[in-house]
């Protein structure tokens, strides 16, 4: 017997209720349960006791898994005591039965001697352990020890009808009297790591071996509290193929007879015809199966596949599902015949099954329990009807049926390399891994000339593996396995085609046949339909994953996803193109321009700034601006004008107001105030939009500012503002980083573009001030409705513009940059800080020196030590100096203000005085003076009451936060978003003998560096010079590290600081919500660039008993970040956004190494909301790389704002980049409509609590109508229709955005999302007609329309190009039989090409009855 079929007989096990595997499993709960000891009166001295534990459903009164036995141990008693039997052993098990009637029922049994001298099992009494609670989740695990009642007689008695649910109560158990066992039962989630190797309902001990597990390590021998798993080795096994015997044919025949026999014999006997059975084999057999062919269902069974179910075994259970693999005859497969055509039999076949693909299996471990396993598995469907018709394929897909008729196993010798391979196939009364029953084998008679190890037939293939650090560096054999995997499905009913079966992926693939679909696509997910409409009616074999009932069983009937990836076309993540300081304005235009009045720019000796021409990037020195002494920078950003583009073919109003977003370092993001375009004499601009229109402030009554035109912002980047080291970080940024802006109309609040500009101009290299002049291109991007793609042209590397995206220059935006240099407070010639190190080593608190109690003034004295004078109470408790002073009206402290010693000697002496005038004004009898004095005093002994019992109330505080102070270092950390920040913890044993510290972090953002590999890593990048020690720290049940420390001993404890959660005051969002009222200011300084709230973290490091001997006070003061890139969507409110950015190549990122080893680096992405998912998969070598987003849409017109981190290093220290996205949630309107034929619809407006003065406004004006189109007033609270009329211009699906503002206070009220749905008009007529192109005067032409109907109409033309194509007349009225002749007039093109442009004749309601397309060839 082979190690695998002993472990695999050892752990059979009881499947669960047939009524518990029907619903979906949901995630099993691991656990660990400890049996303690086990204490009682009736226990026997000397006697052996074993503890057996199983798992039982008191739902179905029904025991599964299989029963666990501890070792034998003798009863030992001290008296008083009772007696007590230790076992301290461990059991460890999962299960997803998560229901509270599902327990584990731990047994006692005593070893009994007999009379025959032999020994017997007594049960001597049993209890019960609850797994999961009322709610069906697990039961608390805080307990650390419990205690479990045990009751008299055996478990088997739970089977019992009466003993109903809740056990606990049942009148027919007993409980024993004195007598209970120990026992403790915690989650244990590091055995979640090894649920692929073991099954579940098996309880396993500690010191039992899993096979693919490695041994404890150390002394100890539980190698389930902390499982390792063993190293796996890949196979691959080729030129497989099966024998049967004695040959394919004979076998084929004689089970497609005992199948028929049985179906007649059924259908008989459903139908009442059979009186007596019938052997299969009688003479009268043949006569029997010609009468179940004539029947109404008698059509016979034929082969439809032959499949191989092959996996990796380790005794317990399959590691993955199976995979399954199509297997052909070899004839078939020799001449390229079709396999498997129902009717066309086995005649003619080769002997054997092949298959031409090798299987790939990547979890082989080398442990003689780990096995291959091999199940071949037939598939029978109906042939046809007696009468010649064949069935629908709805029928015969639902009369297909599995058969599993031989399996084998092969424990490999994995270091032999390379070798041929011959097993003999199993079948019969034989217990199989895949739990099903198997086809008999040949009888003895039949197999007497045969060897008896191949009647049953054989499977050969040849092996060979390959280590996984082969795997590594062998590109070649993945690209191989990833080119096999992306070929076509093999037709198994289709036309002969050369047969060319793909390589069977990681789980179980079935074939069209057992998902029982039918063969039209009926029920199939677009893609399968797409891919099987093409086969004229063949099944195509797809390969899916079916998740298991159980963790034994190779099939099920519950289906699992394909693995199919989504092709959801990239958006690419190059970004915007920076603009230059090139400009296409005429030389007049520019000294319009100029001329404008513009603010001058001075440097620090107030004299004006010329423009320059930008250096070349490649001549930038970072030394040369460390040197410079001019350390401080002033950022000057001066937007100028704003122009239409030249090429902007978009029809309708131009912006008559503008109004700007964008962030600019670590500053807060800025949203400018609005700015009215004007022309460059400084009116409005009247008729069509110039090149140049001068940017202008509006004030808030609407006219025009008479200050300086133009929109100037500064920054002071100073040194003293900047953290230590910072002043590199920020001249790297301007050398390597881009400004985004963003350019909105500010009255319908749309986004016009987006420009970019590189910053690396402002880099002054050595001179006292630079500025520069740009003209960006300020281009939109439209993402038209995610369409079906075909093929892989979308996700081709280098992919810049993929499908679904249109990218339009809208204008152009004139700006200045400039940087004046300022000196700063540090000498010149002063090295400059080093950089910022991310380490910093933070020392143990030095005892009483660094106490710094309210209570206590700290001096510093002469000799370097602390002095400390003591305060009277009231001057340091403003609560007590009120309670004190409650009943002195005259007397009036702030409660936080103590009073100081003079000015309470200064109060008793007025007193005194006021005192004495009183008493002589009275007369200066004695008596009132003496009752004074003792109202003085009482009042006086109050007081000091109040004060005592104050102190003695704050005394055991007081001097507990003394004493924390004493042992408490602060440690202050500048946080950014998705920046590690390490440092490290000096601990030391203040004891004289060995403690073992436990660390708790009040904050998840904190976290002890647990890993020495992540602590190496950023020793290396912070240049720090502290050991590393290997396995420092000990992992509690809590997850809590503990530090072991010897008496007196030092230690660095790592430290990561680490948030991925933006500062809600960054998160504010930009746009068209509204407009900033803080955006007047005219410099922002870092120091006030809106950090946001400091919190604190305390950090405890404890001994035994909870007392801590250090504490860590780590202040955090949140940074802003840097955003490299920005993305805006509009999506449909109240939906899920999914979209694919591909990310850029890694050595294009800034910051990114140069000359890495090892290749590409793989990216790693994290966003700064958890309820946002977004991840990035690696395809592997070569290929690109694409991050997933899904984020929730809020509703309309809810902004969302998040961020998203990109790092090239596993552990995340950094981040390369940081995008920024824009989410805007609108109303969906879906709307199906035809190119150049108005639609109308209306839309339903809800009013506000107030009144409001409101306006539509839409993003193509030319091709979306509103009505009323002007300004209109909505009621409070009210509704009222606003009527949209939509002719598009050019067939397909694309998006138009609504947006309804208030003029008065330019709010956004709501906004639409259109989604466009248009059809191709039918082409009635074509022309051709050819021009010359580079200009002209164009072309006129006439073309004839004849009235089809016999009265009078009206018709009006449209074309799809109004800037191609103009009509002599828009309407024109003919006669009923009439001809009429339409003018046109073709305006030239400036560049060689063809256009089709599109008239659209449409009657008086505007409804389409006509359209000519002319092709018009420009030359």
């Amino acid at each position: 017997m082979s190690e695998w079929e002993r472990v695999f007989l050892q752990s059979l096990a009881v499947p669960p209720h047939r009524q518990r595997t029907r619903a979906r499993p949901p995630r099993p709960a691991a656990f660990r349960c400890v049996l303690k000891h086990l204490e009682g009166a009736p226990l026997a001295q000397g006697a052996e006791y074993q503890l057996r534990l199983s798992l039982f459903d008191a739902t179905y009164h029904h025991f599964f898994g299989r029963t666990w036995r501890s070792s034998q141990r003798a009863a030992r008693a001290t008296p008083p005591h009772l007696a007590r039997v230790a076992f301290n052993e461990t059991i460890y098990f999962h299960t997803s039965l998560n229901h509270p009637g599902v327990a584990a029922v731990v047994e006692v049994v005593v070893t009994a001697g007999k009379g025959d001298g032999g020994s017997q099992h007594l049960s001597c009494g049993f209890g019960l352990i609850p797994l999961f609670g009322s709610r069906s989740e697990a039961t608390d695990p805080a307990a650390e020890d419990r205690t479990l009642k045990l009751y008299h007689g055996t478990p088997r008695a739970l089977l019992h009808p009466r003993f109903q649910d809740p056990l606990e109560k049942n009148k027919y158990l007993t409980v024993m009297e004195k007598s209970h066992l120990r026992y403790t039962l915690k989650l244990h989630q590091p055995l979640e790591t090894i649920f692929h190797l073991l099954p579940e309902n098996l309880p396993m001990s500690g010191l039992q071996t899993v096979p693919g597990l490695l041994p404890a390590r150390g002394d100890a021998s539980d190698c389930l509290q902390k499982p390792r798993l063993m190293k796996p080795i890949t196979c691959y096994l080729e030129r497989l193929s099966v024998q049967l015997y004695p040959s394919l044919e004979e076998f084929e025949e004689e089970l497609l007879d005992l199948l028929n026999s049985d179906r007649l014999l059924k259908g008989l006997a459903r139908g009442g015809m059979l009186s007596h059975p019938v052997p299969p084999r009688c003479p009268s057999w043949k006569t029997c199966l010609l009468q179940a062919n004539a029947a109404p269902d008698g059509d016979g069974m034929v082969v439809r596949e032959r499949r191989l179910h092959v996996g990796v075994h380790n005794g317990l259970r399959f590691v993955q599902v199976p995979q399954v693999a199509v297997l052909v005859p070899e004839a078939e497969a020799m001449r390229g015949g079709c396999p498997g055509v129902p009717g066309s039999g086995a005649r003619g076949a080769g002997q054997a099954l092949v298959l031409r693909s090798r299987i790939h299996l990547s979890e082989m471990v080398p442990h003689p329990a780990f096995g291959v396993c091999f199940q071949l598995e037939y598939v029978f469907c109906a042939s046809g009807r007696a009468d010649g018709k064949a069935l629908p394929g709805s029928a015969r897909s639902e009369a297909a049926d599995m058969r599993s008729v031989r399996w084998a196993v092969w424990s490999p010798d994995l270091g032999a390399g390379e070798a041929d391979v011959v097993l003999p196939l199993r079948g019969g009364a034989h217990r199989g891994p895949c739990q099903a029953l198997v086809y008999r084998t040949p009888p003895s008679s039949r197999s007497s000339h045969q060897g008896k190890h191949v009647e049953s037939g054989t499977v050969q293939f040849h092996v060979s593996t390959v280590s996984e650090e082969h795997l590594v560096t062998a590109p070649e054999i993945l690209r191989k396995d990833r080119d096999e995997l992306v070929k076509p499905p093999t037709p198994s009913l289709s036309l002969p085609t050369p047969l060319r079966t793909a390589a069977s992926p990681r789980g179980q693939g079935l074939s069209v046949s057992q998902l029982s679909v039918p063969l039209r696509g009926g029920g199939q997910p677009p893609a399968q339909r797409s891919r099987s409409s093409r086969q004229e009616g063949g099944i195509t074999h797809l390969e899916a994953d079916l998740s298991s009932l159980g963790p034994d069983s190779c099939g099920g009937d519950q289906l699992r996803a394909l693995p199919f990836t989504p092709l959801q076309v990239p958006i690419t993540a190059v970004g915007l193109q920076a603009g230059s300081s090139r400009t296409l304005l005429s030389r007049a235009s520019l000294a319009r321009l100029h001329a404008a009045g513009f603010p001058e720019i001075l440097d620090r000796n107030q004299q004006p700034v010329e423009i320059s021409v930008p250096a070349d990037p490649a001549s930038f020195s970072l030394q040369l601006e460390e040197a410079d002494p001019l350390q401080g920078n002033e950022i000057i950003l001066q937007f100028l004008a704003f122009g239409r583009d030249a090429q902007d073919g978009m029809e309708g109003t131009w912006p008559r107001t503008v109004f700007l977003t964008f962030q600019f370092y670590r500053f807060p993001p800025v949203t400018t105030p609005r700015l009215q375009l004007a022309s460059t004499d400084g009116g409005p601009v009247a008729g069509p939009p110039v090149p140049a229109q001068i940017l202008v402030r509006v004030n808030k009554d609407g006219t025009l500012s008479t200050k300086a035109p133009g929109l100037q912002l500064k920054y002071m980047v100073d040194p003293a503002f900047l953290r230590p080291g910072e002043q590199r970080w920020f001249v790297r940024y301007l050398a390597e980083h881009s400004l985004q802006i963003d350019v909105w109309d500010g009255d319908s609040l749309l986004l016009v573009g987006s420009a970019a500009v590189k910053l690396e101009s402002l880099l002054r290299q050595g001179q006292a001030a630079v500025r520069t002049h740009h003209e960006l291109e300020v281009a939109t991007t439209e993402y038209e409705p995610d369409a079906t793609v075909m093929g892989r042209e979308a996700l081709r590397h280098g992919a810049l513009r993929p499908l679904g995206i249109r990218v339009a220059v809208r204008g152009r935006l004139h700006l200045c940059l400039a940087n004046v240099g300022h000196p700063c407070e540090e000498t010149p010639g002063q090295p400059p800080s080093p950089l910022p190190s991310r380490s910093r080593v933070v020392p143990a608190p030095a005892g009483v020196s660094s106490i710094s109690a309210s209570s206590w003034f700290s001096l510093n004295a002469a000799g370097g030590g602390r002095v400390s004078r003591a305060r009277r109470l009231v001057e340091v408790d403003g609560e007590l100096a009120a309670a004190l002073h409650s009943r002195r009206p005259e007397v009036r402290l702030a409660p936080t203000a103590a009073p100081s010693e003079a000015a309470a000697a200064r109060r008793r002496k007025l007193r005194r005085m006021a005192l004495v005038r009183q008493q002589e004004d009275a007369g200066g009898g004695r008596t009132s003076w003496l009752s004074g004095w003792q109202e003085q005093r009482a009042r006086h002994v109050r007081d000091l009451q109040i004060i005592d019992a104050y102190r003695e109330h704050i005394k055991g505080e007081s001097i507990s936060r003394m004493l924390s102070q004493a042992i408490t270092a602060t440690h202050t950390v500048h946080a950014v978003l998705g920046t590690a920040e390490f440092f490290e913890f000096t601990l030391k044993n203040p004891y004289g003998v060995q403690h073992t510290v436990t660390i708790e972090v009040d904050h998840p953002e904190l976290s002890v560096v647990l890993d020495p590999r992540e602590w190496r890593h950023f020793k290396e990048l912070t240049k720090s010079i502290t050991p590393v020690e290997e396995e420092m720290f000990h992992l509690r049940d809590d997850l809590r590290p503990q530090v072991y420390l010897r008496p007196s001993e030092t230690v660095r404890i790592p430290f990561k600081y680490q948030t991925f959660s933006a500062d809600p005051a960054v998160v504010a969002a930009q746009g068209p919500a509204g407009l900033g009222a803080g955006a007047d200011a005219a410099v922002c300084s870092l120091g006030k660039s809106g950090a946001g709230q400091t919190k604190h973290i305390q950090v405890s490091f404890q001994v035994s008993g909870g007392k801590p001997i250090a504490l860590l006070r780590v202040k955090v003061e949140p940074q802003p970040h840097v955003v490299d890139q920005t993305f805006r969507f509009y999506h449909p409110e109240l939906t899920f956004l999914k979209k694919t950015i591909r990310l850029p190549p890694w050595h294009t990122l800034p910051g990114a190494p140069v000359g890495m080893p090892g290749g590409q680096p793989e990216m790693f992405v994290r966003c700064s909301d958890p309820n946002i998912i977004c991840e990035t998969k690696n395809m592997g070598p070569g290929e690109p790389q694409d991050v997933f987003l899904k984020v929730a849409g809020g509703p309309s017109p809810q902004i969302k704002k998040f961020f998203v981190a990109i790092y090239i290093d596993p552990w995340l220290a950094a981040p390369v980049q940081i995008w920024q996205f824009y989410l805007h949630s609108l109303q969906r309107l879906d709307v199906s409509c035809t190119a150049g034929q108005l639609s109308r619809l209306s839309l339903l407006l809800r009013g506000t609590p107030a009144p409001r003065r409101v306006r539509a406004f839409t993003s193509h004006p030319q091709e979306l109508e509103v009505d009323p189109d002007g300004a209109f007033l909505l009621p409070a609270n009210g509704i009222q229709d606003l009527y949209i009329g939509v002719r598009p211009r050019r067939a397909g699906s694309r998006f138009i955005y609504l947006n309804l503002v208030d003029v008065e206070s330019h709010q956004l009220v709501s906004s639409w999302l259109l989604c466009l749905s248009c059809r191709q008009p039918l082409i009635s007529k074509a022309f051709e007609i050819s021009l010359p192109a580079g200009g002209g005067r164009g072309c006129n032409k006439r073309i004839t329309y004849t009235n089809p109907y016999p009265s009078p109409r009206l018709y009006f033309l449209c074309t799809n190009r109004p800037d191609l194509l103009q009509f002599k007349e828009d309407s024109f009225e003919v006669a009923g039989g009439e001809v009429y002749t339409i003018g046109l007039r073709f305006a030239p093109s400036q560049s060689v090409g063809e256009e089709e442009i599109l008239i659209h004749i449409n009657d008086h309601e505007d409804k389409n009855e006509e359209t000519f397309c002319v092709k018009v060839l420009y030359q």
